[in-house]
């Protein structure tokens, strides 16, 4: 009897040892696990028990995360190789639209007919849009690859808005749309200006090219960031996935059939780069895209 309890009690006393060992592997897993997500490690997780269960689990895991890692490495590829691709596009279209643009020059200046004339300004305006589209894909694929640091300056983001206002109202005019001025206090940011400049001009360009009436414009402020909001109504709300606007390539409805769909993700990709954001909400007909930008130089030494 007395043998019996002791091999009950080293029974019970190995399967403590057992457990308390375990808890200390899962443990173990659970920093690896921890260290690989929030610390970008790239470590394969390890074990020390001699459990096939859990020697089993690690090795599963350790496949996963290998295949991870070449699907990184192949998506990687694929998004260079997509860069460039748009780069050498870009460059190659370039140089016959230059061509065509100086024999136009030419033409208009050997005194053309009245139709003749006509027929020059039709080609002038599809030549300027063609070119409008090669520059898209030409700075989206810079902004992709380009390694160069913020330069972060204090500015006034409504001065600068009602600049680029100003400076499209010929085109504002030709469409036949106002602007009208919301919330527009005196706000700024912190932020590269040539960057937000580039924001703006294209944020102001997607209205003109695709609002089917008046343009509203606000300038706010809350929690230490900046939001430009301009909003403008659409001839068909219900093929628009404001969810999906600032993806590239996404053009919306028919009307957007004139544009790459790369407008709006350059404002996301900018806005981005300067720790801000990019959102669009569509609230009956009424569309509305806001990008929203720093007010403090610390929201740049966080990362």
């Amino acid at each position: 009897m007395k043998t019996l309890i002791v091999l009950l009690c080293a029974a019970l006393f190995a399967a403590v040892i057992w457990l308390v060992h375990l808890k200390l592997q899962l443990r173990s897993l659970n920093r690896q696990l921890q260290k690989r997500l929030y610390d970008g490690s790239k470590n394969y997780i390890q074990t020390t028990l001699l459990d096939h269960s859990v020697e089993r689990l690690a090795s599963l895991m350790n496949k996963c995360f290998a295949q991870d890692e070449q699907i990184r490495q192949t998506l990687s590829g694929e998004e260079k190789h997509f860069r460039e691709t748009i780069a050498n596009i870009s460059h190659d279209l370039r140089t016959p639209l230059t061509s065509i643009n100086g024999f136009l020059q030419l033409l208009e200046r050997e005194n053309p007919t009245g139709l003749q004339q006509k027929r020059l300004a039709v080609i002038q305006k599809h030549s300027n849009e063609l070119g409008e589209l090669i520059e898209h894909f030409f700075e989206y694929s810079y902004l992709l690859s380009d390694d160069s640091e913020i330069t972060p300056e204090r500015f006034c983001l409504t001065d600068e808005t009602a600049e680029c206002i100003a400076a499209s109202a010929l085109q504002l005019e030709e469409k036949r749309i106002d602007v009208h001025i919301g919330q527009f206090g005196h706000v700024c940011v912190v932020a590269d200006r040539e960057k937000t400049v580039r924001i703006i001009q294209n944020l102001v360009r997607n209205c003109i090219h695709h609002s089917a009436g008046d343009i509203t414009v606000n300038v706010t402020q809350s929690d230490g960031f900046a939001r430009l909001t301009i909003s403008n109504p659409v001839s068909d709300p219900s093929v628009i996935q404001p969810e999906r606007l600032f993806d590239r390539f996404y053009t919306g409805d028919q009307s957007r059939k004139k544009s790459t769909g790369l407008g709006l993700s350059i404002v996301r990709l900018l806005s981005q780069q300067m720790h801000g954001s990019a959102s669009a909400e569509l609230s009956g007909d009424i569309l509305s895209i806001s990008v929203t930008l720093p007010q403090e130089f610390s929201s740049y030494s966080q990362n």
